[in-house]
């Protein structure tokens, strides 16, 4: 353990022992900015790295933080320490409603979203009469606390740092957690899927406030701290050009690791001071020289290291230290909550009449079948029937347009995927999603986020993990359940398709499903691995679990399946066992085209 975390503590060290060296004042003066630096850009990792929410906003959040406690200690003679408990409330507040406001948006409009909030919160600093307009406030008093004066750069040194180290020690703990698996399983795009992420029990929406809200208080730590370390407030380094910097230092770090904030804020503010001396120099002239500098080494940072240089390092030192594997503690953990059972034969899943219309195409034209306990019933059909679809309005991934979905005897139709998910219904996807830079562990203990409840602030005070031991547990139990219990500690972005689908089931069986829904399953999957799937499905249904399997191989479905719906044109062909499927001529006529 101590071999593999002596960079660790190298780090610690030199970080507490540099402000008690004879190194120049100048020196520790640019230390205390990276750390400064570092706190917006943790937000920033979190934010966009792990939730993929890019915001050039920061500096707005900082701003508030700093002209928060600058206006109440010097106006009406606060102590600092309240004037930041009031500034973080302030910040909260906004945090939440320009949350509110913009974090439904995707594509390019939240970006530009945070470009339009940040300048507003920019002007309004700079025109308010209140805050002195352009010249700001200035008087700001230094920090002091139980006779320690941090009124030198020395001093307020540790302060900064103690608090830059606190905030990415409670960023590690809260990515791993129960939140910081939602958080990452949130993400859209290429690492994530707000839709798997839904299914699975996860609010997507919530994850986005929270790791909003966190970076918006990280900011605002940093401005306040920055207040009482200049004694000076003006709206300059809360512009846009400094929202776009903390971005800047988060790519060039790594904007999807802890370590990546301090490396890019080092980088960042040591190059720029450095350019802004020797340019002018070389170039005969006065000028922000170091603008067009640092656009060509983004434009080469993103080229030849598109993660960032910190994962760079950390590959590097992994060839000659490997990465401990999680250290497995869960063996007496007790078992996580489990709802009720249904008794065999009980109606599970009613589907009545339900249709799905997208403009004027019928994709699914009411369709009507049922599940009942202890079943696998196929729901087949060649391509283009509408069988994924029928999957997605059974499970709340898409709104009926009419009909009716009653599971366990309650209406579920106008429910979404997670509404769904919490009355036991669990399901895998055709295309596999699982996030790829988790382990296989971590990827099966997201299917438990609705048998636990520990929340953000538990996982940085580390008080959850009890519920962890549970999670992993039951995740450790359900990969042994499926055949793969030697490789909960491989990435899940390794694994083969097969073993990957394999991952998916185990998943979702984490959920303590009453019905498991299964959507190709055995899509792209080689003989042995079908052969190997289908065990693992008999196994589950000897086991007593019902499953609705969406498929179109008809030789993975025969020997599997009680029931079979076979559908056409996105309308029910026929509905019987797989005898009497294999005999219908209307089903050979589907299939190939012929009724010989």
């Amino acid at each position: 353990m101590l071999r593999t975390r002596w960079p660790l503590l190298a780090f610690l060290a030199i970080v507490a022992a540099l402000p008690l060296l004879p190194v120049p004042e100048f020196w520790i003066t640019q230390l205390n900015y990276i750390g400064l630096y570092a706190l917006v850009v943790l937000g920033l990792v979190l934010l966009t790295g792990v939730g993929g929410l890019t915001s050039f906003g920061q500096a707005a959040f900082v701003g508030i933080g700093a002209y928060t406690t600058a206006w109440l200690s010097t106006q009406t003679g606060v102590s600092p320490w309240l004037a930041l408990w009031v500034g973080l409330g302030l910040t909260l507040l906004a945090a939440l409603v320009l949350a509110w406001l913009t974090l439904r948006m995707s594509g390019h409009y939240l970006p530009l979203a945070t470009i339009a909030w940040g300048l507003s919160i920019y002007y309004l600093m700079g025109t308010s009469e209140a805050l002195g307009k352009y010249d700001g406030l200035l008087g700001v008093p230094a920090l002091s606390l139980g006779g320690i004066d941090f009124n030198q750069g020395r001093s307020i040194y540790y302060l900064i740092w103690g608090l830059a180290l606190l905030g990415a020690l409670a960023l590690t703990r809260l990515l791993d957690s129960r939140v910081g698996r939602a958080i990452r399983a949130s993400k859209a795009g290429p690492g994530g899927s707000a839709v798997m992420a839904e299914a699975m029990g996860v609010s997507s929406f919530r994850c986005k406030v929270v790791i909003f809200v966190i970076a918006a208080l990280f900011a605002a730590v940093s401005g306040w701290l920055f207040a009482h370390f200049q004694r000076t407030v003006n709206p300059s380094p809360f512009s846009l050009k400094m929202g776009i910097e903390y971005l800047f230092m988060a790519v060039v770090g790594g904007v999807g690791q802890v370590g990546g904030a301090f490396a890019g804020a080092a980088i960042v503010k040591l190059i720029e001071e450095q350019l802004q001396v020797w340019l002018p120099a070389l170039l005969g002239g006065s000028g922000s020289y170091e603008i067009i500098v640092f656009g060509i080494v983004l434009v080469l940072a993103l080229k030849y290291a598109p993660d960032g240089l910190w994962p760079m390092a950390v590959k590097a030192l992994r060839r000659r230290v490997p990465a401990r594997e999680r250290a497995r503690d869960w063996a007496d953990a007790p078992p996580l909550p489990a709802r009720s059972k249904p008794t065999p034969g009980e109606l599970l899943l009613d589907a009545q009449a339900v249709r799905k219309e997208f403009g004027g195409l019928v994709a699914v034209n009411d369709v009507s079948f049922q599940v009942r306990a202890g079943q696998i019933v196929g729901l087949i059909g060649p391509n283009g029937a509408g069988k994924s679809t029928t999957f997605n309005l059974v499970s709340g991934v898409l709104p009926l347009t009419r009909g009716a979905v009653r599971f366990r005897g309650q209406p579920v139709g106008a429910l979404g995927s997670r509404q769904i998910a919490e009355r036991g219904m669990s399901r895998t996807f055709q295309h596999v999603k699982l996030i790829p830079e988790m382990t296989v562990l971590e990827n099966v203990a997201l299917g438990g986020h609705l048998r636990s409840r520990k929340g953000t602030l538990a996982a940085m005070l580390r008080l959850d993990r009890a519920e962890e031991r549970q999670l992993f547990r039951e995740a450790e139990t359900q990969l042994a359940r499926i055949g793969l219990g030697a490789q909960g500690h491989e990435l899940a972005g390794n694994l083969a398709l097969g073993p990957q689908r394999l991952v998916e089931i185990a998943r979702a069986l984490a959920t303590d499903p009453a019905l498991l829904l299964l959507d190709e399953p055995a899509a792209g999957l080689r003989l042995k691995e079908k052969q190997a799937l289908a065990a693992v499905l008999r196994q589950l249904k000897a086991e007593g679990l019902s499953i609705l399997l969406v498929e179109h191989d008809m030789d993975f479905v025969m020997g599997l399946v009680d029931r079979i719906v076979v559908m056409e044109f996105g309308t029910l062909l026929m509905e019987g066992t797989p005898a009497e499927v294999q005999a219908s001529p209307a089903v050979r006529a589907a299939y190939l085209g012929t009724e010989h």
